[in-house]
């Protein structure tokens, strides 16, 4: 690749780098960084019409253009550096960098009338290409100075926003450090090897790079704009900003004062190292990155209740991490707690007066049939227990407003035997295929009851659990059972469970046409039951509920 090669590429690439700028330009993008993509192209410009001159004045007219950009350039790139590590610069400094920047030009522009800056110069073509052999002016340190007191001032800020800055990146302040890194480390580079090019338009490209991964940066630390930023600051909503990487962006007084371990926090630093917003502020926006949408919740500290919103935060039409919007909503909150208080304790009288009826049937029903008394109450206890054994692993997955309506609706599951003939329900001794014929249709008519009973409840899920374990109690994971032969997973997770329970306790209870059977005869028909009569996924639920149910059992004798 000739040198001109090298000078078109650079070119190209900075003005397609300053077209990506412009096309992801916001309005509080800081204006340095947009002169630094205005200078660049111009400058990497010189260096190409440098390379491709023919004669001194050609040569001469590309340098000051070159120098152009080495001597705008850094004033801009140094204003934006103090501005990004949030040095606040007073107006007559940031005047006087352009009031240096623009006398050292001046002299550079003197350059063919003058020996102030080159005492002497020459033009001479290397393989095709331009050179200049100068004897440096008396003026000509000048340009160095001006270039050390650019770079001790960059390094100064750089070193204030890494160590004395809670509210800057670290991530942006060692992004600004490695383009100054570069841009010295070349400028020698060049001058000990003797490469014959220079390395400044590549050092350019790279800096424009790192410029627009700051900018996108950018918008996430940039919390609002103008007034809009005030009215956060001082406003009465807490506002705070994370990253998808659950990263502290950024907050407001009002945020810091609900969560003062936010004050304690650096910009970029994982919420998950403080215990409190591990527990809080992180478990809200899990949950909001499980749901894939925004949410709210409620926080309580000392007396107040604070609404938090969890939004995205958009750059534009892209999602980069998350808002919290928290404002005190204890008014709110103190009548809606004393309304649901009172909502609740009516309808717990309501549901009380429910159970009250429920069970007023199911033992109306249990007192016709004189071989299961007590059944009703030993069935809902073995559901309980069973139940206490699912949630101690819960690989079912069952949620406790499940199980809890589960035991709630095991009393119901015979009420179907209301529909049942006396004849048949207290028959003592066994029955004949035409009475068991009679004797299974309880199951089907315990659910058309239920749902009667159960009309005016608004619970649907209740309804529908106490539903299924009224009508599928007696069909078995074959297949072989009543009253619709279902198997497998088509059974209902509820009815499965009654059954259980519903056969143990016919196993080790005495009946008018049985004696009872020894908790090792129960068991074991149980057992040799999972896969065929029961859901073998019960088995180790069973098989740790066994000894709480022998003690049951035990004290009902």
């Amino acid at each position: 690749m000739n040198i001109f090669t090298y000078y078109d590429i650079t070119f190209i690439a900075s003005l397609v780098l300053s077209i990506i700028y412009v096309w992801r330009w916001h309005r509080h993008f800081n204006i340095h960084i947009t002169m630094i993509f205005i200078l660049i192209p111009i400058t990497i410009l010189g260096y190409i019409q440098f390379s491709r001159s023919v004669n001194l004045e050609e040569a001469l007219l590309a340098n000051k253009i070159i120098y152009l950009g080495g001597c705008f350039l850094l004033p801009f790139i140094t204003l934006a550096v103090l501005d990004l590590c949030n040095i606040n610069v007073k107006k007559w400094v940031r005047l006087g960098f352009f009031v240096l920047s623009s006398i050292v030009y001046i002299i550079i522009l003197s350059t063919g009338r003058s020996d102030v800056f080159y005492s002497h110069v020459e033009f001479k073509l290397v393989n095709n290409s331009a050179s200049l052999i100068k004897e440096y002016g008396i003026l000509h340190p000048v340009f160095y100075i001006m270039v050390i007191i650019y770079l001790l001032i960059n390094i100064i800020g750089l070193y204030i926003g890494y160590y004395h800055r809670k509210d800057v990146s670290r991530k942006i302040v060692t992004l600004l450090f490695f383009t100054e890194f570069i841009s010295i480390f070349c400028y020698f580079f060049e001058r000990i090897i003797k490469l014959g090019f220079d390395l400044e338009p590549l050092t350019y490209n790279i800096a424009q790079i790192v410029y627009l991964i700051i900018i996108k940066k950018l918008n996430l630390y940039n919390i609002s704009d103008t007034v809009i930023d005030s009215l956060i600051q001082k406003g009465n909503v807490g506002f705070a900003s994370f990253d998808f990487g659950y990263n502290y962006l950024g907050s407001n007084e009002t945020a810091r004062t609900i969560f003062p371990e936010l004050s304690d926090l650096r910009v970029d630093t994982d919420i998950r190292n403080n215990e409190v917003l591990k527990n809080s502020i992180y478990l809200w926006l899990e949950e909001c990155n499980r749901s894939r949408k925004p949410s709210d919740t409620y926080y309580e500290k000392d007396d107040s209740i604070y609404k938090v919103d969890i939004n995205y935060l958009h750059d534009g039409l892209r999602k980069r991490g998350y808002q919290l919007f928290i404002t005190d909503d204890t008014k709110n909150q103190r009548f809606n707690q004393q309304l649901q208080k009172a909502v609740k304790e009516k309808t717990e009288h309501i549901e009380e007066m429910n159970d009250a009826f429920i069970m007023g049937m199911a033992t109306m029903v249990e007192s016709r049939d004189n071989s299961t008394g007590g059944h009703i109450k030993r069935t809902s206890e073995g559901v309980r227990i069973l139940t206490d054994q699912i949630r101690k692993d819960n690989r079912l997955n069952l949620s406790e407003e499940f199980i809890s309506d589960l035991i709630k609706a095991a009393p119901m599951h015979d009420l179907g035997k209301i529909a049942v003939d006396d004849a048949i329900l207290r028959k003592p001794g066994k029955f004949t295929p035409e009475e068991f014929e009679q004797m299974k249709k309880h199951a089907a008519e315990g659910a058309r009851i239920v749902s009667t009973v159960l009309e005016s409840i608004d619970d649907e899920k209740f309804k529908k659990i106490a539903e299924n374990v009224a009508h599928y109690h007696h069909e078995r994971v074959d297949g072989s059972g009543y009253p619709e032969g279902l198997k497998g997973n088509e059974i209902p997770m509820e009815a499965k469970i009654m059954a259980i329970a519903d056969v143990y306790d016919a196993l080790v209870s005495k009946r008018v046409y049985k004696d009872k059977m020894s908790f090792e005869q129960a068991d074991k028909i149980i057992m040799e039951g999972m896969g065929k009569q029961f859901d073998k996924i019960l088995e180790p639920y069973y098989v740790a509920a066994r000894s709480e149910l022998e003690a049951y059992y035990s004290k009902q004798q």
